[in-house]
């Protein structure tokens, strides 16, 4: 079968083999720790659950809902946006829209493809999330990255974001905070940047901020443009319940924009998925948003513990130079080169999934390789699970890692 030189171009995940290895040891009575989880191990809140039961008893809860969303539901998310951010509450009120989608992925890729023609180029700050490069490749365009390191906690400098424009860079995608570094970029790197953004009036900005609610240090996450209200005019801010209401399943996110934008971004929808859910749209109308903060309140509690234990293991096994501080959403990347066991490997090139495949033939511990986030011969892991299992994986890490 001869297939679209489009879809060739696609990369597979290599995360998929792995966590297809981890099921079939499972199977086979094995324990398995799982640190490659991107989701809160918990239901959402009863609230929020007793609201979907209530929907489950109409009608239109079965049928389509309009191709962007319901209205009401578009007035009240952007509103909530505007109150959590502390933005004028008039201020989305002309010349913005926002769009309901199946997922804050469907969101970025329909403005992806409302926005990039062939050739264009569209900056990626490392580490980046897995899909974005590949969504830009669909839509014709190219990435363009700018690197950071451990050593500034995968903050990259807004200098090299400048070094990386050209006359072809149509927009920029911002994600904090951050999957896969679990961390968000300070008060001092928002203004920086939204300085940046006025020297290049016509560079469109993605704000990825599905982990927003999602942080266990003070203090929280900002954005550039509440220092500069002008950038919200070509500002796509991206959002979703998958996170805050630990729902990643219910596939329900959000993008609020430029009008004209975010109504090109209801043309692509409405020709490949159509409206999303209806009865998750109509049960989140009647829901109280506010309740979020109350709910993520034991959860930040219980990753601020997990993230301790790193720091102290880290410290205990002389790896602290391995180690950065994690703020915010529920990840960690191990760097594995600077380890004793690293000394096995050619240094020039990437063994992400080759030691990742180690860590859970040896050990019994799923990760996801870091080489899917542009972050070579490291790996994510999510700090989500139970306290005593998460201590015991790494411990089990950190005797591999201490291993030469």
């Amino acid at each position: 079968m001869l297939l679209s030189s489009r879809v060739k171009g696609l990369s597979y995940s290599i995360t998929m083999k792995l966590n297809e290895k981890a099921l079939n040891m499972t199977d086979e009575g094995k324990v398995i720790y799982n640190l490659s989880g991107g989701q809160l191990p918990i239901k959402p809140l009863p609230e929020f659950i007793e609201k979907i039961h209530h929907q489950l008893n109409f009608l239109k809860s079965y049928q389509y809902s309009p191709v962007s969303g319901f209205t009401n539901l578009r007035k009240k998310l952007t509103k909530y946006v505007a109150e959590v951010r502390n933005l004028p509450t008039e201020i989305f009120e002309n010349d913005f829209d926002c769009i309901v989608s199946n997922g804050s992925k469907h969101s970025i890729y329909n403005g992806l493809g409302a926005l990039v023609d062939p050739g264009d180029e569209v900056i990626l700050l490392v580490p980046y999330w897995v899909s974005y490069p590949e969504m830009i490749k669909f839509w014709g365009g190219i990435p363009t990255v700018v690197k950071s390191n451990v050593f500034d906690a995968f903050v990259p400098a807004v200098e090299d974001i400048r070094k990386a424009m050209t006359p072809r860079t149509k927009a920029i995608i911002v994600n904090s905070p951050n999957n896969p570094a679990g961390v968000h970029y300070s008060d001092a790197w928002m203004k920086e940047f939204a300085a940046f953004l006025l020297e290049y009036p016509d560079l469109i900005v993605f704000s990825d901020e599905v982990y927003s609610d999602i942080y266990y240090f003070d203090p929280k996450p900002t954005y550039f443009y509440q220092f500069d209200h002008s950038l919200l005019s070509r500002t796509i801010i991206i959002q979703a319940i998958s996170k805050s209401l630990a729902s990643t399943g219910l596939r329900l996110g959000y993008a609020i924009g430029p009008a004209a934008l975010v109504n090109a971004m209801g043309k692509i929808q409405g020709q490949t998925t159509s409206g999303p859910n209806s009865l998750i749209q109509r049960a989140l109308m009647d829901f109280d948003l506010k309740f979020v903060e109350t709910f993520l309140g034991p959860v930040r509690h219980h990753v601020r513990q997990n993230a301790a234990t790193i720091r102290e293991k880290f410290r205990e096994a002389n790896l602290g130079h391995c180690w950065y501080q994690s703020t915010s959403a529920f990840y960690f990347m191990i760097d594995f080169s600077r380890t004793p066991m690293f000394a096995r490997f050619e240094s020039d090139k990437d063994h992400s999934y080759a030691i990742a495949d180690e860590l859970l033939q040896n050990e019994g511990i799923t990760v996801v390789p870091g080489s899917d986030f542009g972050v070579p011969n490291s790996a994510r892991i999510a700090l989500v699970i139970e306290e005593v299992p998460f201590q015991e994986a790494i411990s089990k890490i950190i005797k591999y890692l201490n291993r030469a």
